[in-house]
């Protein structure tokens, strides 16, 4: 005999709208013995995820971007009692695992308001597409091949971290700007020591990938900068519109730094437009999209070209005669890697950059920045 359960799936995950949701959730209402096996069956959609090469930071993000946060809740509940059956877990899960939401409280409003936001969540699980591995699933972790750290690595990144860190809570722009080329710098010489290890030491070394969310709104402007932070960090970054995030390939190094430098400069980016924006409004300019869209157009644009001189300067100055040899191999490496996780990519025409007021200030804001020797400049 059909379980209550089943019924209710083939009412409401197999079909669009919500008329088959309420006629599952009522299935469920009126069946609270259900409730064990329902939390079971949600686990393996989970797993299903897993398998299709989505990571929990994945799962909650189009959850949330779908359905709300209050569904970002129920996945992060189903994710938690999912990984517990797990002796170990790829790298990375930790941290994600960490950041996931809150469950909502236990306190239901009803059975029925709960019953159709738990089928509404199964049927987005059950219809996520297969996706990029970036990483083994769970159940499948191997140990990482052992690699002595690079010179001051651990004491690096704390140094990059608090960099970006006071860039986003000071209030004057050229302070913030040159806050954050250091940190670009501190970067660049980090994946100078890496490449240089890596030469010297030979071993199983190749690059890894990573997903980084890229939201909505002016989504594209968001991925030019994550894009132009991945070049500038020898990483190579392919944007997934559709599914709102952009899979960046690199080394483990320069991965990190571009997930710290991108985050900080999107934070710095959206302060400086809002000071912008209120210095148009005063004038009697009314608060426009495609003033917000071309500064953050101009801003990405500008800070790719500015990071990637930070970043030529100091491979210039480390004097190492192996360095050149070195980062070609790795550049090869992070080329042939990409192409093999996406071997079929296409290019997207750049629109929206309309506005010329939100296009210089952009550019301002990205030319704040006190680059080497170059005197301080400070956005109108």
């Amino acid at each position: 005999m059909e379980s209550v359960i089943d019924q209710a799936f083939a009412a409401a995950l197999y079909s669009e709208g919500d008329a088959g949701l309420d006629t599952g959730a009522s299935l469920l209402a009126a069946a609270p013995q259900a409730d064990a096996e329902l939390a079971r069956r949600g686990e393996e959609f989970v797993r299903r995820a897993w398998r299709r090469g989505w990571l929990p930071a994945d799962v909650v993000r189009i959850v949330r971007r779908d359905l709300g946060e209050h569904a970002a809740g129920l996945a992060a509940g189903l994710i938690a009692s999912e990984v517990r059956g797990y002796d170990g877990l790829p790298p990375r899960w930790a941290a994600q695992l960490a950041e996931l939401p809150a469950a909502p409280p236990a306190g239901r409003p009803d059975r029925f308001s709960y019953a159709s936001a738990l089928l509404a969540l199964h049927r987005l699980l059950l219809n996520l597409p297969a996706i990029e591995p970036v990483g083994p699933p769970p159940g499948a972790a191997r140990e990482a091949p052992h690699r002595p750290p690079a010179p001051g690595e651990p004491r690096m990144l704390t140094r990059i971290r608090a960099l970006l860190a006071k860039a986003e809570a000071t209030g004057y722009p050229e302070e913030a700007e040159a806050l954050t080329a250091k940190a670009q710098e501190l970067m660049a010489r980090h994946s100078v020591d890496e490449a240089l290890l890596a030469a010297r030491t030979p071993g199983d070394r190749t690059p890894a990938a990573c997903r980084i969310g890229v939201d909505a709104p002016y989504e594209m402007a968001k991925a030019i900068l994550l894009d132009a932070v991945a070049s500038a960090n020898r990483c190579r970054a392919v944007w997934n519109g559709d599914l709102g995030f952009s899979t960046v390939i690199g080394f483990e190094a320069d991965l990190e730094a571009v997930e710290l430098l991108h985050t900080s400069l999107l934070v710095q980016g959206t302060a400086a437009m809002t000071r912008a924006e209120a210095g148009q409004r005063a004038g009697g300019r009314k608060r426009t999209k495609t003033f917000r869209q071309s500064f953050l157009m101009a801003y990405a644009q500008r800070l790719g070209t500015r990071l990637e001189s930070v970043t030529t300067r100091t491979e210039a100055a480390a004097d190492a005669p192996a360095l050149l040899p070195a980062l070609a191999a790795r550049d090869l490496a992070v080329t042939r890697a990409a192409d093999e996780l996406f071997p079929h990519t296409t290019t997207t025409r750049v629109r929206g950059a309309t506005d010329l007021a939100g296009w210089t200030h952009g550019t301002e804001a990205a030319d704040a920045a006190r680059m080497g020797t170059e005197p301080r400049r400070i956005p109108r």
